[in-house]
């Protein structure tokens, strides 16, 4: 049997919903080589069943991860798994569209980069669209890691986009570290810096993945945290790679992640009255 080319990794908990019409945007990819590697949390729901239903077709892989560990412990699990040489990862609520995989593999093997990111969609519960084309603000041209990193802090927001946008070349994944659970709010984020000092990135601009907003995403408690935890990555970034992000990088991204926050409570605000 021939070697996964492109390896999707999907760590699914209580995604009993949504996880089939996820997997299935996976495996509707027109692309050769693909694998796809999906592990059940130890969910309370049916998240297991739905994924029995896709059993027999041999480029899919079901595992079953222990309870505990938070999401690290999933996430870490479903991409120790993976073969392929180009990794995604997409949550079990999250959509892929046609196209991408084939586009963003294409986009590392040409370039030689460590990461692309592609545009999102942002949708509600059933699927409609909220806020369309989001992401890459100021990361529309190939550069350095560092560079993509520098300008992600300084605007105090996840620029890259969440994991469904985001495919990486995984032995360099891999040699990073894995999963970064230090950050809870910004495992994605933290695991692509640490991937990004080591090499390039280029974008993918068009509209390659959803991502689902959910009602658990409407605390103001929780918009605090996450600007308390962008902060805390700001200054952790800084200390490791002072030659990327100046003391003056920091303080700017610092003023805009507060600056976010209030936008988003006045945006959560908005949709949620939008999604009834």
């Amino acid at each position: 049997m021939t070697a996964p080319r492109i390896s999707v990794v999907i760590p699914a908990y209580n995604n009993g919903r949504t996880l089939g019409e996820t997997m299935r945007s996976v495996l509707d990819q027109q692309v050769d080589g693909l694998e796809l590697v999906v592990a059940d949390h130890a969910s309370s729901d049916d998240t297991w069943d739905v994924m029995q239903g896709f059993a027999a077709d041999p480029r899919v892989t079901l595992l079953r991860t222990e309870a505990g560990g938070g999401a690290a412990r999933n996430w870490n699990r479903v991409t120790d798994a993976a073969t392929g040489a180009y990794l995604k990862l997409v949550c079990g609520d999250d959509v892929l569209r046609p196209g991408v995989l084939a586009r963003q593999a294409r986009l590392l093997e040409r370039s030689g980069a460590v990461l692309t990111a592609c545009k999102r969609d942002i949708i509600d519960a059933e699927g409609k669209v909220l806020m369309a084309g989001w992401g890459l603000t100021g990361l529309g041209r190939p550069m350095s890691g560092g560079e993509a990193l520098r300008r992600t802090v300084r605007a105090g927001r996840n620029l890259l986009g969440e994991p469904a946008s985001v495919m990486m070349r995984r032995e360099a994944f891999a040699a990073a570290g894995g999963w970064h659970g230090r950050f809870s709010y910004l495992i994605d984020l933290a695991s692509y810096a640490r991937v990004l000092v080591g090499g390039g990135f280029t974008p993918d601009t068009e509209v390659g993945a959803t991502f689902r907003m959910s009602d658990t995403q409407w605390s103001v408690a929780l918009v605090d945290e996450q600007t308390a935890e962008a902060r805390a990555f700001h200054a952790w970034l800084r200390a490791e790679h002072p030659e990327i992000v100046t003391e003056a990088d920091r303080r700017m991204g610092d003023i805009r992640a507060g600056l976010m926050a209030q936008a988003r409570r006045i945006s959560y605000r908005v949709l949620k009255r939008r999604m009834g």
